[in-house]
């Protein structure tokens, strides 16, 4: 792979990176973001699951846009959860967020994430 190839994308719509990476990376059809947490743009993270999980998506909608993508472009997601007595709650904002197909998706706990976040979320989108 050429470092042509990759495109970086980056949006003021949703968190900068906190570390050497880029919010997005498109490469050919492919669109990889980086995992979004559930704070705005300025760094403030909502009190619950629920508002955290809406605002990663929020987030990850953002830098989907930037790049010319969609929420139905959206073939594979990943979800992060501190605590997985939380997937109830994450999978009902979820599902206000995608349609029928829905993207194929992994839900895991793990046991902290950055700056004490309660879920991020990742995706993997493609268009033709």
């Amino acid at each position: 792979m050429e470092q042509q190839d990759k495109q970086v994308v980056a949006t003021t719509e949703a968190p900068g990176a906190i570390g050497p990476y880029s919010q997005a990376v498109r490469f050919g059809h492919l669109l990889f973001t980086s995992g979004q947490l559930g704070m705005d743009a300025s760094g403030v993270f909502p009190a619950t699951v629920e508002e955290q999980t809406k605002r990663s998506l929020l987030n990850v909608k953002a830098i989907l846009e930037a790049a010319g993508y969609g929420m139905k472009d959206v073939v594979k997601t990943t979800v992060f959860l501190k605590d997985m007595n939380d997937f109830g709650a994450v999978n009902a904002v979820y599902a206000e967020f995608f349609a029928e197909p829905y993207p194929a998706r992994s839900a895991v706990e793990v046991a902290r994430l950055p700056k004490d976040g309660l879920v991020e979320i990742e995706v993997v989108a493609a268009k033709s």
